[in-house]
């Protein structure tokens, strides 16, 4: 018998369920027991139900290619098979809502990668090395939806993480207001450039709902619990526009940032490298050593050559220079569907693992 947990996947034969399949494989504390997904593919096998939409460049894993798909709609069913499960489901946010919390009320953890319950007062919504004591909401949710051991929890948008753990490393020098524009990946749609043809040497001006979730998500990170919900913090104010590249992964921002307390770039530079977390500390087995790199040559940091920094984990930031109507500017790379989707979640559900918040059932 395994001592890893069981884990199920809901929704995973899409892109982001499938870069959850190929993140966990050989995983040590977790291990894919079940997988579902829609009801057109349960019943038929992983290998089946994906034939040649498999969109990672890592082969399937073995382990995966024989289980059976269950009907994510089963609740009960599914539940009772793991110890807890990651979210990547395609529906309408109400449905998605109701499906985790009806997943939570079978007392079964969800680490969710869908924005449904990202303002959801009572949901934590981490990234690892900023908010990690946001999960304590999680006794007030557990409360508010009658269980002991159940609950939702959710990492941020993909398009924050090349900007929003700068901002944190600078929190010192109280910066207070932003302006970021963000060149993002096709994967960031689940797309592929065999499926989204045009997007080859095109530029799209507008993705929907993102430029919001870029200006307020990291407010509701840097904000506190009271009374039983998070509430966000009221600076820095950020405004964002967020553009969609003909780059497969991989979100770059472009950053302008004002600061109340003046830094000098070596400052800025020291402040990035020496960042660090409780998934530092921990070690925890997804955790990036180092979590932000600064690159010091004018032309980085760049999709092709640095996107996989850390397996994908890790932020690499370069160009900090002064400018003449903000203080300081700066250029910041992640991948989008590593720590910005599944890595991101896969991490959390590790804190929550350390912290005590999923064990086996």
């Amino acid at each position: 018998m395994s001592e890893k947990l069981k884990v199920g996947i809901l929704g995973g034969t899409g892109m982001v369920g499938q870069r959850f399949i190929s993140l966990l494989e050989n995983h040590p504390w977790f291990e894919v027991t079940t997988i579902a997904a829609s009801p057109r593919s349960a019943g038929k096998t992983y290998a089946e139900a994906v034939g040649d939409r498999w969109k990672m460049t890592t082969p399937m894993p073995e382990a995966v290619k024989n289980i059976v798909v269950m009907n994510v709609n089963e609740v009960e069913k599914v539940a009772s098979e793991v110890d807890f499960v990651f979210s990547a489901v395609d529906m309408t946010k109400e449905e998605i809502k109701k499906i985790e919390e009806d997943y939570a009320k079978t007392e079964t953890p969800v680490v969710s990668n869908n924005s449904a319950h990202r303002w959801t007062p009572d949901v934590p919504m981490v990234v690892p090395e900023i908010n990690p004591e946001h999960m304590k909401v999680i006794e007030f949710q557990r409360k508010r939806l009658g269980t002991t051991r159940g609950f939702v929890a959710v990492k941020p948008n993909c398009s924050i993480q090349s900007y929003a753990p700068v901002l944190t490393a600078w929190k010192e020098f109280e910066p207070y207001e932003v302006v970021a524009t963000t060149y993002q990946a096709i994967s960031g749609a689940g797309k592929t450039f065999r499926d989204w043809p045009e997007m080859e040497g095109n530029i799209i001006p507008y993705i929907g709902g993102e430029e919001e979730k870029s200006e307020k998500e990291p407010l509701r990170i840097w904000g506190e619990i009271k009374d039983g919900v998070i509430v966000p913090a009221a600076s820095p104010v950020i405004t964002c526009q967020c553009i969609r590249v003909p780059v497969l992964n991989g979100h770059t921002a472009a950053v302008f940032v004002k600061f109340r307390k003046k830094p000098t770039k070596e400052q800025l530079i020291e402040k990035l490298v020496q960042f660090k977390g409780v998934p530092q500390e921990l070690q925890l087995p997804s955790a990036p050593k180092q979590f932000i790199q600064y690159l010091e040559e004018d032309n980085r940091p760049q999709v092709t050559l640095d996107v996989d920094y850390e397996n994908g984990m890790g932020v690499s930031v370069g160009r900090i220079r002064e400018d003449h109507v903000y203080d300081w500017k700066f250029v910041g790379l992640s991948h989008n569907t590593v720590r910005g989707a599944a890595g991101g979640a896969v991490l959390c559900a590790e804190l929550l693992k350390a912290q005590g918040y999923i064990t086996k059932k």
